[in-house]
């Protein structure tokens, strides 16, 4: 915001008392603004031309003289200035976010994002008006259509090829959408981890929340449980005669020749011993470790 240089500060709106008053905010908002880092400093609003603002700002500008005659360098006088809109602000009441300098976001979708669907959307229109030619649709409005897609080309509708060709100009623009709808895809993942990381690191508890709650797949009611349980139930229940096939024999033909292994039993005293085992190797490492052998 642009302050006035007026020196006349004797305006009859402007009484003793809220002269002090005054004063006393923009002490504050000067010492505020100092302490404050420049890209945490709010955003100031537009204020409306009136009277009473012009008597806010006249009042105001002869206070400045101490402020600015003992400024050092440009960054004091700009706290200075910067302190004194502020205070103005605060005066006449206008709204001035504390918060920084982030406003609310907006949902708006971005103007590049806008023409790649476009060109997605016209260009799956023309497949489709390439397909119906190659089909055999010979309408007015189809053969303008595949005229201009192969305009500044040396293809003619009526070369034996064409058809080729076609094929050809629809993979090409087949391809074309997939890595539109690709860079799509890759700004809205992008575009959820930051919204994702911001929300992480000012409420955490919202964001298990949106991360727990479960998508919705189709609208409606769903089954009854009763019904579930008896289709699962009939569907476990019937027998199924498997066919295995022939390369089941040829295993378990070469597999007749190997000769088993003895059976093996474990008893409780070769459990305890592994244990025992397992329990002294350990110990013997965090030993080495802590010798400073390791």
């Amino acid at each position: 915001m642009d302050l006035p240089v007026v020196v006349d500060s004797n305006d009859d709106e402007i009484v003793s008392h809220e002269l002090e008053q005054m004063r006393s905010i923009l002490e504050e908002a000067i010492l505020e603004t100092r302490s404050t880092p420049l890209e945490n400093r709010p955003r100031l609003p537009r204020i409306p031309l009136s009277k009473r603002n012009r008597a806010v700002v006249r009042a105001l500008n002869p206070m400045l003289v101490t402020y600015l005659e003992a400024s050092r360098d440009l960054c004091e006088t700009d706290s200075i200035l910067f302190g004194a809109a502020v205070a103005v602000c605060r005066i006449i009441g206008a709204k001035l976010p504390m918060a920084g300098r982030a406003t609310t976001q907006s949902n708006a979708i971005p103007a590049w994002r806008k023409r790649i669907e476009d060109r997605i959307a016209k260009a799956r229109a023309l497949i489709g008006r390439l397909t119906s030619f190659r089909s055999g649709n010979n309408r007015p409005r189809i053969m303008r259509t595949v005229r201009m897609a192969f305009a500044g080309t040396n293809i003619s509708l009526s070369q034996p090829d064409i058809t080729q060709k076609l094929t050809e100009r629809i993979d090409d623009l087949k391809q074309k959408i997939a890595a539109w709808g690709k860079r799509i895809r890759r700004f809205s993942e992008g575009s959820r981890r930051f919204n994702q990381n911001r929300l992480f690191q000012s409420d955490q508890k919202r964001l298990y929340k949106l991360l727990e709650r479960p998508k919705v797949c189709g609208a409606g009611q769903g089954p009854d449980q009763a019904d579930i349980i008896a289709f699962w139930r009939g569907l476990w229940s019937e027998p199924v005669n498997h066919s295995e096939g022939p390369w089941m024999e040829v295993v378990a033909s070469q597999g007749a020749s190997v000769t088993p292994m003895d059976p093996i039993t474990i008893t409780p005293e070769d459990v305890a011993e592994a244990v025992q085992y397992s329990l002294n190797l350990n110990l013997r490492c965090r030993d080495v470790m802590q010798s400073g052998n390791f």
